[in-house]
C-alpha cells in the first residue's frame, strides 16, 4: 500500500469515527486488518496483532469484572516485556485510564503517586511487585501473569469510553517538590496520532520502542505504531540498541538527543543508526554539531519534535535537513496554534522572543487535583483564541520562514537527556537533608553537550550531609537523572539587586572551585595508565581531582559520560575493550588494574600463538 493511499484510509477512518474515536478503537481496527502481523517483540518474543488483541481482551474483561468503569485511575508498574503492553491496552478497552510506574523509580516518587492518583487498583507481575513500595496496599494489587489469554473469548469487548474520556495521568516533575498528574483524553491523543500521520507519515516499519511509560513520548512508540500497522520492538532496559537495530531490521527509532549523544559514542550502534529511514529527535534542544555528527551515517528523513506533556506528546515538528547554528523545532501539528506572547499576553509579531503558548485539540484537561495549577496554567485569552491555551514557560519567537525557534526555559523548569525538570523538587528534596538551609539547583552546559544539574547549598558546616549522604537521600526520592551530578557549598549565596537568589551569578562560577574536594586519606594515581584514567575523568566530569578509589558514579557519572569516556579512552589507549567494564570496576584503581590484566593477558597469548607457530614450521 502507497504512504499516501495508506494516510488518506486513516483520515477517512479518523472522520468516519469523529470525536468519539479511541485508542482503543483504533488499535482494534488495525488488528481486524492485519491479523496475521508480527505486532509486539520483546525479549525475542513475538505477538501477532491478533494474539495483542486477544490476551488484551481477556484482562481488559476481568478488570470490568472487578468494577474499573469509565475513568477509573489503574496503576502499571510491570517491566519492559509484551506484558507492558498487554496491560496498558487492557486499561484502555476497559474503558479506564492507565497511570504508569516505571518499576526503576524510588519508590518514594512511587510512593507518591500512589497516594495521590488514589488509584483502586494496580497491574503488576510477579517480578515486579517485590519493588512495589508500601503504599501499593492501599489499592488491590493484580499480577497479571495469570489473567492473560484466560477467558479471552471470540467475542470482542464492546468499547467502554469515547474521545472526552481519559486514556492515561503521566506525573510529570512538579515546581512544588512534588509530582503533578497531567490528565490526558483521547480525543487529544487521537488528534495527535493524526497530526503524526501528516507530519510524519504512516507507512508501517519497524519501530524501536527505547522510552520509559513515565515519559509520554512512549504513547506515540507503543501506541500510534499500533493503530498503523508497525511491528514495536520493546527495548529492553539492558539491550543493544545497535544489536536490536540489527536482528529486527528497526526502520524508525525516536530517542533524546542525548541518547542520540550516547549512541555516536559506540561505534556499532553509530553504523547501525544508518541503517534507519526515519530518526525522531525530541524532549530537548537538539544541538546543530549533533545533527551534523549524526548525518555521517543517516541519510534518512530526520525530525525535531517539540510539545509539553501538557499538550499531548509533541506539538510541533520540524524535518531536519541542512542546518546552520541552531534546529528549528518546525510548524505546529493538525488542529493545534502556536501563539508568541508578552508579559502582558499580547501577541507578539514575527521574529520577536516571548512565552510560547499552545492552543488546540491537543491541549488537555488539566492537572490531576489540582485546581489552582490548572487554572495558571491552563488559561483562556479571548483575543488569541476561542479555546484554553496551555502556558508552556517556553521563550521562542517565529522565523521568517514561519518555522519556530525554540530558546530555552522562562523559569526554572529544565529539560536534561530527554526529561523534564522541575528544579524545585530538588531543591525542596535537598532542603529536607541533614544541615542544609537552602539550595539551589541548575543546569550547566560548561561544554557543548555535557548537560548536568548542579547544587549549591548553604548549610551547617557541623551538622551538613556529606556528599555521599546526599546522593543517597536524594536517590531515596528522585529517578537517577534528577539527582546533581556536582555539589557545592557556598558561604553566601549571588543575589539580584531585589534580593533574588542570582542563577545567572551561580552559572559564571568556575565549576571547578566549588567542587567537593578529593577525600584526604585518597591515594593519588601513581601509573601512566591510572593518571590517563584519572585525566579522562576529570574532564568528563569537570573535576579537578579524581581519586584513586572514588567511585565515578558516586562523582556523578551517568551513562553519557560512560559512554564519552569509553570513547576516549580507547582512543588513547589504541585499543578496544568493553563499554561494560566501566560500570564492573567503576575506580581508577580497579579499572586500571582490569585494563592493564587485560593486556597482559592479550601479550601471553600472542607469544604463544607465536610460539606454537614456531614449533608447527
Amino acid at each position: 500500500m502507497s504512504p499516501d493511499l495508506r494516510a488518506e484510509m486513516v483520515q477517512e477512518e479518523l472522520g468516519n469515527l469523529g470525536s468519539d474515536a479511541t485508542i482503543a478503537e483504533l488499535f482494534r481496527r488495525q488488528a481486524a486488518r492485519t491479523p496475521d502481523a508480527i505486532a509486539i517483540i520483546a525479549q525475542g518474543r513475538q505477538l501477532t496483532y491478533r494474539e495483542l488483541d486477544a490476551r488484551s481482551d481477556g484482562l481488559a474483561r476481568h478488570l470490568s469484572q472487578l468494577g474499573a468503569t469509565r475513568e477509573t485511575l489503574i496503576g502499571v508498574a510491570i517491566e519492559r516485556t509484551e506484558t507492558l503492553v498487554i496491560g496498558m491496552l487492557a486499561v484502555l478497552k476497559a474503558g479506564c485510564a492507565y497511570v504508569p510506574l516505571d518499576p526503576s523509580y524510588p519508590k518514594d516518587r512511587l510512593s507518591w503517586i500512589i497516594q495521590d492518583s488514589t488509584m483502586p487498583l494496580l497491574l503488576t507481575t510477579a517480578t515486579t511487585r517485590g519493588q512495589l513500595p508500601p503504599e501499593a496496599a492501599h489499592c488491590k494489587v493484580i499480577e497479571v501473569e495469570g489473567l492473560i489469554g484466560a477467558d479471552a473469548g471470540s467475542e470482542h469487548i464492546a468499547e467502554q469510553a469515547d474521545g472526552s474520556n481519559l486514556a492515561y495521568v503521566i506525573y510529570t516533575s512538579g515546581s512544588t517538590g512534588k509530582p503533578k498528574g497531567v490528565m490526558v483524553e483521547h480525543r487529544n491523543v487521537v488528534n495527535f496520532f493524526a497530526g503524526m500521520d501528516q507530519a510524519i507519515g504512516s507507512e508501517p516499519g519497524v519501530w524501536l520502542a527505547v522510552t520509559s511509560t513515565s515519559f509520554d513520548i512512549s504513547v506515540l512508540e507503543l501506541f500510534w505504531t499500533l493503530t498503523r500497522g508497525f511491528t514495536v520492538v520493546v527495548h529492553a532496559e539492558t539491550g543493544s540498541v545497535a544489536e536490536e537495530i540489527e536482528r529486527w531490521h528497526v526502520t524508525h527509532l525516536q530517542m533524546t538527543p542525548s541518547l542520540a549523544r550516547m549512541l555516536t559514542f559506540d561505534a556499532r550502534a553509530f553504523a547501525a543508526l544508518g541503517s534507519l529511514k526515519q530518526m525522531l529527535l525530541g524532549g530537548e534542544a537538539v544541538p546543530a554539531a549533533l545533527v551534523r555528527h549524526l548525518r555521517q551515517v543517516f541519510k534518512g528523513e530526520m525530525f525535531n519534535m517539540y510539545g509539553p506533556t501538557e499538550t499531548t506528546i509533541w506539538s510541533t515538528v520540524g524535518g531536519i535537513e541542512e542546518v546552520g547554528t541552531s534546529v528549528s523545532i518546525g510548524r505546529p501539528i493538525l488542529n493545534t496554534q502556536i501563539f508568541i506572547v508578552d508579559g502582558e499576553r499580547r501577541l507578539l509579531p514575527q521574529g520577536e522572543v516571548g512565552e510560547l503558548y499552545i492552543g488546540g485539540d491537543g491541549v488537555a484537561r488539566g492537572y490531576w487535583n489540582r485546581a489552582d495549577l490548572t487554572a495558571d496554567r491552563f488559561v483562556t485569552i479571548p483575543a488569541l483564541s476561542a479555546t484554553r491555551l496551555y502556558r508552556t514557560g517556553d521563550l521562542a519567537r517565529i522565523l521568517p520562514d514561519g518555522t519556530i525557534d525554540f530558546l530555552g526555559r522562562a523559569d526554572y523548569q529544565v529539560k536534561l537527556r530527554g526529561h523534564r525538570i522541575e528544579l524545585g523538587e530538588i531543591e525542596a528534596a535537598l532542603e529536607e537533608c541533614s544541615g542544609i538551609h537552602r539550595a539551589v539547583v541548575v543546569l550547566r552546559e560548561d561544554r557543548e553537550g555535557d548537560q548536568r544539574l548542579v547544587a549549591y547549598m548553604l548549610a551547617d558546616a557541623t551538622k551538613r550531609a556529606s556528599e555521599a549522604e546526599l546522593r543517597s537521600a536524594l536517590g531515596a526520592k528522585l529517578p537517577e537523572f534528577m539527582v546533581p551530578s556536582n555539589f557545592a557549598f557556598l558561604a553566601e549565596m549571588p543575589l539580584t539587586d531585589n534580593g533574588k537568589v542570582d542563577r545567572k551569578a551561580l552559572l559564571k562560577m568556575p565549576l571547578a572551585s566549588v567542587e567537593a574536594q578529593t577525600s584526604a586519606t585518597d591515594v593519588g594515581a601513581a601509573t601512566d595508565l591510572e593518571r590517563t584514567i584519572a585525566r579522562l575523568w576529570q574532564e568528563a566530569l569537570g573535576r579537578p581531582q579524581v581519586g584513586l578509589h572514588e567511585n565515578f558514579f558516586d562523582l556523578g557519572a551517568h551513562s553519557l559520560t560512560v559512554a564519552e569516556v569509553h570513547g576516549r579512552l580507547q582512543e588513547v589507549l589504541g585499543r578496544t575493550f568493553d563499554l561494560v567494564d566501566l560500570f564492573q570496576y567503576s575506580t581508577v584503581s580497579t579499572l586500571a588494574a582490569h585494563l592493564a590484566g587485560a593486556q597482559a593477558n592479550g601479550r601471553a597469548s600472542d607469544r604463544a600463538q607465536r610460539r606454537r607457530a614456531a614449533m608447527q614450521r
